[in-house]
């Protein structure tokens, strides 16, 4: 039985490594902070502090962008990110600086509005941009802006999908990113189906993080985890009579509630560091006294911030999970989240 194809109703996928060994098999990628603001405004945002935003990301400068580059052998990636990195001028500057320093992967996290316009888009592809991420989260204007909570920003991204599609044959990777509300979570299929047939190669479908904006409206917008996986699972079913192996991904859902879903479609949250000034990193995060440990970048003006720094003290796990046999590769559950659903719907997987 192929492992990677959907089952059918009751059925539980073959048991196997995969998706454990992909997570256990990761490699990190480093994330250069270079929006200080953003033209959209997501009612799910993780980073509602937008001034405390405004600073960290304003303090990038060359310097602090040719100091990480030389460091680009020890990542898998180099992504430009944090706010909308299209609205920083230096943007393409920084984009060619990391193709002369031989980074193979150079990526961007946009809401692709400013891809729309294909002068802007070639500038940033001949400077050695290969993969971008857009940021889309409904197949209508009515359920993206309703979102995004910006007028007009669909047509725009929708504009710079259709940019960049056009370019993927001088080998550009195109991604798309969809936040997972109770908005949304209804037209998994219709979405996919939007995105396929405008050149995406991947849908990603990124389970919401509870922090940010998403605590803020929680209640309105946060599906149980047990609601997201049966809706994937329903819409990969329908999704398989079209293609044989979607290229659709379920990514920061606890794999224990996901089993039900083929493996291929069961993604993960990528490794990550970010470099920022000492004085913006908080000690919630980073202990004072280990601050100095990690310092680098120019004359240790800065401080390395991983992906676990800011995810672990937000979640959790019971005795329970250590019985489970995606223990070693879950990251557990988001506090905001328990205190609203309890722990029922996690049943340890043996």
């Amino acid at each position: 039985m192929d492992p990677t194809a959907p089952t059918a109703p009751g059925e539980r996928p073959p048991t196997g490594g995969a998706i454990e060994a992909r997570i256990a098999g990761k490699a990190p990628r480093v994330h250069i902070l270079t929006g200080a603001v953003c033209n959209n405004n997501c009612i799910f945002c993780m980073e509602e502090d937008r001034d405390g935003r405004y600073v960290v990301n304003s303090a990038t400068t060359d310097e602090t962008v040719r100091w990480i580059l030389g460091q680009h052998d020890a990542f898998e990636e180099v992504c430009f990110t944090s706010g909308e990195p299209t609205t920083n001028q230096r943007l393409p500057v920084w984009v060619k600086m990391a193709k002369e320093a031989g980074a193979r992967q150079i990526s961007m996290m946009t809401n692709g509005r400013a891809l729309s316009y294909d002068r802007y888009a070639r500038l940033l592809l001949s400077a050695g941009l290969n993969k971008v991420y857009v940021s889309i989260h409904g197949h209508t204007a009515k359920l993206h802006d309703g979102l995004t909570r910006t007028p007009g920003s669909f047509e725009q991204t929708v504009g710079g999908i259709a940019t960049i599609a056009r370019y993927k044959r001088h080998g550009v990777a195109l991604h798309t990113s969809t936040v997972v509300t109770k908005r949304n979570l209804p037209h998994l299929h219709d979405i996919y189906v939007f995105l396929r047939e405008r050149g995406v190669d991947q849908v990603v479908f990124n389970v919401m993080q509870a922090n940010g904006r998403a605590n803020t409206f929680f209640d309105q917008l946060f599906p149980t985890y047990t609601e997201i996986a049966a809706a994937a699972e329903a819409f990969l079913q329908q999704a398989s009579a079209r293609e044989r192996q979607a290229q659709a991904f379920f990514v920061d859902i606890p794999l224990c509630t996901t089993t039900r879903l083929p493996d291929h479609n069961r993604g993960y949250v990528e490794d990550y560091v970010h470099f920022e000034p000492p004085v913006a990193v908080h000690t919630d995060l980073i202990p004072a006294e280990r601050l100095a440990e990690r310092r680098s970048g120019p004359d240790g003006g800065l401080v390395a911030v991983r992906r676990a720094d800011l995810d672990d003290s937000a979640r959790h796990k019971r005795p329970e999970c250590a019985g489970c046999r995606y223990d070693r590769v879950c990251e557990g559950v988001w506090g905001n989240y328990l205190r609203r659903y309890g722990w029922d719907e996690f049943v340890p997987v043996p």
